[in-house]
């Protein structure tokens, strides 16, 4: 797979593999059992194009208040000597992955997992990134091999956490456990090191509720950055001889772990076409799809009734101030996309916040909760749209499902796309290539190209003096 050659012609990725390769342990087994050499070409190229989108997406964070505000408290609270992303400044290590997983986490366009309710790349990869700058560790091949089996245990922690406990915690809980299993690995940690390195995890990951932030919308966001911190510290703890207790979401339900290492769940991975929450993509899809089809304007529009599960409906800020409210809104970009036919991150924020033809169809919306819908989430987001017009015709949309899902995945060329869409207009062209290039080369020219790339700033007020 190469960046300038990525297929023009496949609609879809081949079906995920599931029994090919096959390696059948426990997971503190595979987190250190698993080889490059055990990852065949799909799940490395399905790596890589992971990496690619999580990173466009830290580029587009960037640009945050969200970012610029966690990233001066890391490099000011969190002394030490690795580059920030996108950032001249520096931090120990857990700080770079605070301050990553939070710049990514602050443009809700990263990947998920359905069944996880949330998400294990966004923090993941800063973690990794961090753990691997600490350890001094450049081989591009042991890399993406972490990211692999981080994807895995993280995308089975998030069920494993939904099935023992009973309220709904925010994605960070799960990729507290996740990164420090990469941490392990890139430490290169023994069996009990490893096995206090995720019972700490565990035990100080950030079990925030997830419901809470979904009706209070704020920069805290789905806890990613503070779970990537908090596995990074249980790795760099567990080291040092810091103990925790075992680790439970690890190992039950025996079902959730029963096919590590046969069923590849980083090929089930959903990816994002619009910067906001999951759950309010299939209504923007929908509500896009009759506009299409009618070949409507918004001022034809007088009220809308969206009919979806119940989280969606829980996405309830009509009126946004800020773009973590509009991120986390179902009406909003709704709305976005009956006006302007799409929704990009320059629609969910400053002065489109206060634009009074989407505010009066963001006001328009009614939200429905729907017993069929509810019945088929989380394994999947179904919503249905009903426009009703000024001149009194009611249209509506089939049921519809958010684009970009693990069934009907993106194309390599969609992905790459999306990047440059993200990186191409903050960097330039010419960077955001090098970045993409970088990250292709991995196998064979290691980690050094790519950090050297990823921690350049991107404007002047990345370029402070770095902390002590």
């Amino acid at each position: 797979m190469s960046p300038a050659h990525a297929s023009d012609v496949a609609n879809l990725r081949p079906p995920p593999p599931r029994t090919r390769h096959t390696l059948p342990m426990n997971a503190l087994e595979f987190i250190h059992a698993l080889r490059w050499t055990d990852l065949g070409p799909q799940l490395r190229d399905q790596a890589e194009l992971c990496l690619l989108d999580l990173i466009g997406i830290a580029i587009g964070g960037s640009a945050t208040r969200l970012s610029r505000t966690i990233r001066a408290h890391a490099a000011h609270q969190f002394g030490g000597p690795h580059a920030l992303l996108f950032d001249a400044r520096t931090a120990s290590a857990a700080g770079v992955a605070l301050a990553g997983g939070m710049t990514i986490d602050a443009l809700d366009g990263h990947d998920g997992y359905n069944p996880a309710k949330g998400h294990v790349g966004c923090g993941l990869f800063p973690a990794a990134l961090a753990l691997a700058l600490e350890a001094g560790q450049t081989d591009g091949k042991a890399f993406l091999t972490t990211i692999v089996m981080g994807y895995e245990l993280g995308s089975r922690l998030g069920p494993a956490l939904h099935a023992t406990t009973p309220d709904y915690h925010t994605s960070g809980a799960w990729i507290a456990v996740a990164a420090a299993a990469a941490g392990a690995r890139l430490l290169n940690l023994g069996p009990d090191e490893t096995a206090h390195a995720l019972g700490i995890a565990e035990y100080h990951g950030p079990r925030s509720q997830m419901m809470r932030c979904i009706d209070h919308p704020t920069m805290l966001k789905d806890g990613s950055g503070w779970g990537a911190m908090a596995g990074v510290s249980a790795a760099l703890l567990a080291r040092n001889g810091f103990t925790g207790a075992p680790a439970l979401t690890i190992t039950e339900p025996s079902d959730i772990w029963k096919d590590l290492g046969a069923n590849w769940l980083i090929t089930q991975q959903y990816f994002k076409p619009y910067p906001v929450c999951r759950w309010a993509q299939a209504p923007v899809e929908a509500a896009l799809a009759l506009r299409r089809e009618h070949n409507l304007a918004a001022a034809d529009i007088a009220a809308i009734d969206v009919f979806t599960f119940h989280e969606s409906t829980r996405l309830a800020t009509t009126e946004p101030k800020s773009t973590e409210e509009a991120q986390y809104s179902t009406s909003f970009p709704t709305a976005v996309a009956l006006v302007r036919g799409g929704l990009t991150p320059a629609d969910i924020a400053d002065d489109v916040l206060r634009d009074p033809e989407i505010l009066r169809l963001s006001r328009a919306i009614t939200m429905h909760e729907d017993a069929q819908a509810q019945a088929r989430f989380p394994a999947y987001r179904p919503a249905r749209v009903t426009l009703t017009l000024r001149d009194g015709t009611r249209l509506e949309s089939r049921w519809t499902e958010p684009r970009w899902d693990a069934e009907h995945p993106p194309t390599e060329k969609e992905l790459r796309a999306k990047y440059h869409d993200l990186a191409d207009p903050a960097l330039g062209p010419a960077r955001a290539a090098a970045i993409e290039n970088a990250l292709h080369d991995l196998p064979d020219h290691g980690l050094s190209p790519l950090v050297g790339q990823l921690v350049q700033p991107i404007s002047r007020d990345t370029t402070a003096a770095r902390a002590s």
